[in-house]
């Protein structure tokens, strides 16, 4: 069974969608979906924003459901000059950027842990990264160009990189700066990878993550985010998982 998370349900509705044979449980004001998607058992759930919000999710889930994956989808702030809106990041290393406990321990350190990062599965990163490409290849299968076009999305692109999780919403240029100064290899920021990629770490389950790029976390991010999680972000998360899950099984 793999877990799928989104911080909105606008990012995974597309998904819901397709879910066959849904059956949905309430817990702790999170719905838990499970079913088949694409002849794979699934459990879809929206964690709502923010790291602790996500941390308390995945938590959840990993106690009440056996999965042999976890992968978020979702939105993200490209940091990274060569990304544009719509390309896609399979992430790398997760970075918590607001934890500071120096000089305790050394910045962006998680205490106890001795983690400043916490890595994907390699196995599945590259699997999603080849899944990628398959649906960038029939992007127009998944992706009304109408819909694109108002969201400016030209010939969109997939890279592996750093991400960096935070509880703020970062569209100040002044913050960007200083986020790529301190940790020049995240190439986006967002605000809830990091604490479920910690939690997957401590329960030692493989995790992967898939972020879509809506905006340039900087003063001109003022993109219509439920909407562009719905007519963009989802329809992504549904043709990179449809590939995803036949690659896996053949």
């Amino acid at each position: 069974m793999i877990g799928i998370i989104s911080a909105m349900r606008e990012e995974m509705q597309t998904l819901l969608d397709n879910l066959q044979g849904l059956s949905a449980t309430t817990k702790g004001m999170r719905t838990y979906y499970t079913g088949k998607l694409f002849n794979t058992n699934v459990v879809l759930v929206f964690s709502r924003w923010g790291k602790v919000a996500a941390a308390t999710t995945i938590t959840q889930l990993l106690n009440d459901y056996t999965v042999d994956e976890i992968i978020f989808t979702g939105v993200a702030g490209a940091l990274d000059k060569n990304l544009n809106i719509g390309d896609i990041v399979i992430g790398n290393a997760l970075y918590q950027h607001d934890v500071d406990a120096s000089p305790l321990f050394k910045k962006f350190e998680i205490p106890l842990l001795q983690q400043t990062s916490f890595k994907t599965s390699t196995t599945h990163r590259k699997k999603l990264y080849e899944a990628t490409q398959l649906f960038l290849k029939a992007y127009t299968d998944y992706i009304d160009n109408t819909k694109a076009q108002s969201f400016d999305i030209k010939q969109p692109k997939v890279m592996i990189g750093d991400i960096a999780s935070g509880d703020q919403f970062i569209s100040d240029i002044a913050v960007v700066q200083q986020l790529n100064t301190a940790l020049p290899s995240v190439c986006c920021v967002e605000m809830e990878g990091a604490a479920v990629a910690q939690v997957c770490y401590e329960y030692k389950i493989p995790f992967s993550i898939i972020r879509i790029i809506s905006d340039n976390a900087n003063d001109n991010a003022h993109i219509d985010f439920p909407k562009f999680a719905k007519d963009i972000a989802s329809h992504y998360a549904l043709g990179i998982l449809q590939n995803y899950c036949y690659n896996a099984r053949s």
